[in-house]
């Protein structure tokens, strides 16, 4: 279950990183959440899932750093690839950036990964090694209930809408922007 709370704990992070960062560059879409009920972005989740499994195989940190520069953006690719053709939506797009692939990754970001990489494995990780050390055994199972509930709900709303507002249910003007959209 260790595996999960690292997803789960990871993608939280990342949700909050994201409002920073759209708050920060005064972006007008400041809720970054991908799922209906939770606060996470599962794209980080993943990319720092992969980055822990390939540490022990990569000891040294210009290692660690290439190799979770790398695994991060095979996360965002993958995400990105499965929001868009799969469920017709789209939470980013790199599309302006130089270097771009398919608006899905490109360098600038990519090397903010690498960073962020690093911070993870040397900074955040065994801290939150020592935490969900902690929970108790029980509590994983319903969580991973959760987690695969909202998952569901959250890409037939958005195949269904194609729109990643869907997800915002909790914002006041939300039937006017959702009539909006089905208008434009």
């Amino acid at each position: 279950m260790r595996w999960l709370w690292y997803f789960i704990i990871y993608s939280f992070c990342g949700f909050l990183l994201e409002v920073a960062f759209a708050r920060a560059i005064h972006h007008p879409k400041r809720d970054r959440k991908c799922l209906l009920l939770l606060p996470l972005c599962p794209v980080y989740g993943l990319g720092a899932c992969l980055i822990l499994w390939l540490v022990p195989m990569v000891r040294s940190p210009l290692w660690v750093a290439l190799a979770g520069g790398l695994a991060a953006t095979g996360a965002e690719l993958l995400m990105g690839a499965f929001y868009r053709f799969v469920l017709g939506v789209e939470f980013w797009d790199y599309a302006g950036m130089p270097g771009s692939l398919g608006g899905l990754v490109c360098p600038v970001f990519s090397a903010c990964w690498t960073v962020l990489g690093l911070v993870l494995v040397y900074a955040v990780h065994p801290l939150v090694q020592t935490f969900t050390a902690l929970l108790p055994a029980w509590l994983g199972p319903p969580t991973l209930i959760l987690l695969a509930a909202d998952a569901l709900v959250s890409s037939v709303a958005l195949r269904r809408t194609g729109t990643t507002e869907v997800l915002r249910w909790y914002a006041p003007d939300r039937k006017q922007r959702h009539m909006e959209y089905n208008d434009g």
